[in-house]
């Protein structure tokens, strides 16, 4: 009898705990799962090291490990919350390990975040067992893709569908939050379910950019985040 292949994913790093320094979990105890790849290309990128090939050697940065390795690691760190992350990591819905891993963590009784860009369709597994989705849309001064690649209605409609979407956008001028009050509005997206969050790897640019943005934020009636991880170890990989 041929023995069973054990379902695996492609890694980037798995680490924790830590906080979940955006949206409406900031502040909460969590564990990282970081998957490799991504479709769009975001110069403001902080995880690059996950899809860039011209600036990194992806082959070093990201591994194929069985799904129990990678659970039992997460679950190790002993936070109730764990976030999966990227690159997109609905990229790997197709893969033989996707549902495993979701099913695991969620038998350990956690709650199960995806970070995601908004351009994939969630599958009924991902549906089923992802506890929240944080959707982030990019906008036009945050990407460089064209906008019928970054805004994908369809995916847009299928998240929101599921009643456990928010959608947090990256900005760094009022302009931006303009933006994604445009964006939104279009998308039939309640604003009390969209997080403005200021773009920027230091705590200066940060807390800087919160200044600009939060009143812009309030008028259009949206909710405001930092980056908590950003504001206690600056860009330091692993937080």
């Amino acid at each position: 009898m041929t023995p069973a292949i054990e379902p695996t994913l492609v890694v980037a790093e798995v680490f924790g705990p830590t906080f979940q320094g955006e949206g409406p979990s900031a502040g909460r105890l969590a564990s990282f799962i970081r998957l490799g790849g991504c479709n769009l290309h975001c110069p403001p990128c902080d995880s690059k090291f996950t899809w860039d090939a011209s600036r990194f050697d992806l082959r070093k940065e990201m591994t194929r490990r069985p799904v129990d390795d990678v659970a039992r690691q997460a679950l190790g760190y002993g936070a109730r919350l764990i976030v999966i992350s990227g690159g997109e990591p609905l990229l790997h819905q197709a893969q033989p390990g996707w549902a495993p891993l979701l099913a695991r963590l969620r038998a350990a009784r956690c709650e199960v975040e995806v970070e995601t860009n908004g351009t994939m369709v969630p599958n009924d597994a991902t549906t089923a067992l992802v506890t929240r989705f944080n959707v982030s849309p990019k906008l036009r001064a945050m990407d460089g893709d064209p906008e019928s690649a970054r805004i994908v209605p369809a995916a847009i409609a299928a998240l929101w569908a599921t009643r456990r979407a928010v959608f947090k956008f990256v900005c760094s001028s009022p302009a931006d939050v303009d933006e994604a009050a445009a964006t939104t509005k279009r998308l039939g997206i309640y604003p009390h379910k969209v997080w403005i969050m200021p773009e920027g790897t230091t705590a200066e640019k940060i807390t800087a950019s919160l200044r600009v943005l939060a009143d812009p934020a309030r008028e259009a009636g949206f909710n405001l985040t930092t980056r908590l991880h950003v504001l206690a170890w600056g860009d330091e990989r692993g937080r």
